[in-house]
């Protein structure tokens, strides 16, 4: 039986749910991390729907399961407020938007044959999501290292992570050490890891046939969505390895076309799935391809949610997850580095991060505004050097 609501969270309404999730599906650049960032500032620092402490328990967990990191996070968040109806509802209305967005431009594509240009778009963005992922990280940075030991551990998480040390290695290990760290010390008390895992089922996926068909679309991507940690580069990785080498349902420059789309639009990156599903087979292949990348989420979320409370209460569990919250701040580090190489290219990049930062620690603007901001700072940019 699902634990109760607790009484301060029984304010949060299916509406204020969707409303919140269906805006940041519309305006949430930047990949997962930017995402999760801009959740952070949403329902802890504005809102108050999660403590900073239970926000990092979510975030542990989501980086524990695979699939697409953000979407489980919106997932988590409706979970917590409104249990089923509001996992569904934040869920839904996180990956809809860029769905149909994605859908549109798989049309566009089928239709003329080429992408609309959108780096005008990113180029004033990206500033602002890198502003936005800082100051998450401000936040939640002494939260999660609130240790001496977790603070040594957080360190040697993000050298190993920049030195290039697979991610799976890095939060696993981490979590794992802290494990055992206190289940030595604890070793008398009978307490177990084990009890608290969660029994996912390693189902095997039906064999999918060369020809191009509904239930094939919708099968090869559940079982991408069932097995893929990482980036979207790892996505890039699991759909060139079926859908062009194995399959042949796509070129190699239609692949690179698709990843480019998930890359440029709002919301989850795995709606990549939903524009791949419009090329093979229209609108009812999209449907199928975005039902069969996502729905993993919702069952691995359905089956882990429920325990995140109940790892608490375990020293040994509650180890693992700190363990992991640290290595995931730790990640997601090592990300926005990465982003502020492509982010900050000249002067006005580098002012548009700056001034956004200020903005968003000093006055606390929403995040969503600043982004809106940014676009039009880009097509500003992009305008004045075209007449010029």
């Amino acid at each position: 039986m699902a634990a109760p609501i607790p009484d301060s969270e029984r304010s949060t309404s299916l509406h204020e749910l969707v409303l919140l999730f269906l805006r940041l599906g519309t305006t949430a650049f930047g990949g997962p991390a930017a995402h999760i960032a801009m959740m952070q500032d949403e329902v802890v620092r504005r809102r108050g729907w999660l403590s900073e402490e239970r926000f990092l328990d979510l975030l542990g967990a989501t980086n524990l399961i695979p699939g697409p990191n953000s979407t489980e996070m919106a997932i988590h968040i409706g979970w917590a407020r409104r249990r089923w109806a509001g996992l569904f509802a934040a869920g839904l209305s996180f990956i809809l938007p860029a769905a149909f967005i994605t859908g549109v431009l798989g049309w566009i594509y089928v239709r003329f044959g080429s992408l609309p240009q959108a780096g005008w778009l990113l180029y004033g963005v990206k500033p602002v999501i890198l502003a936005v992922i800082v100051q998450a990280l401000w936040g939640l940075a002494p939260k999660a290292a609130h240790s001496g030991s977790l603070r040594v551990l957080g360190a040697a998480a993000l050298a190993a992570s920049a030195l290039g040390v697979n991610e799976l290695v890095v939060l696993f290990g981490a979590a794992a050490l802290m494990a055992v760290v206190r289940g030595v010390g604890d070793r008398g008390s009978g307490t177990s890891l084990r009890q608290f895992a969660p029994a996912v089922p390693v189902a095997g996926v039906p064999a999918v046939a060369g020809a191009v068909s509904l239930p094939g679309i919708f099968w090869v991507f559940c079982k991408i969505g069932s097995v893929l940690f990482g980036s979207g580069y790892v996505l890039l990785a699991f759909l060139r390895a079926d859908l062009v080498e194995r399959l042949h349902w796509l070129t190699e420059a239609q692949l690179i076309d698709a990843i480019a789309v998930g890359q440029v639009t709002p919301g989850p990156v795995f709606t990549t799935a939903t524009f791949v599903g419009y090329l093979l087979a229209g609108p009812s292949g999209a449907a199928a391809a975005t039902a069969g990348i996502f729905l993993p989420a919702f069952v691995f979320v359905a089956l882990s949610g429920p325990l995140v409370p109940r790892l608490r209460t375990s020293p040994v569990a509650g180890a693992f997850l700190n363990g992991a919250n640290v290595a995931s701040l730790a990640l997601m580090a090592v990300v926005t580095v990465q982003l502020a190489g492509a982010a900050l290219v000249d002067l006005p990049t580098i002012l548009l991060g700056g001034v956004s930062s200020l903005l968003l620690v000093r006055y606390r603007l929403n995040s969503t505004w600043l982004i809106l901001g940014g676009a039009v700072v880009g097509g500003l940019v992009h305008l004045w050097r075209l007449v010029v």
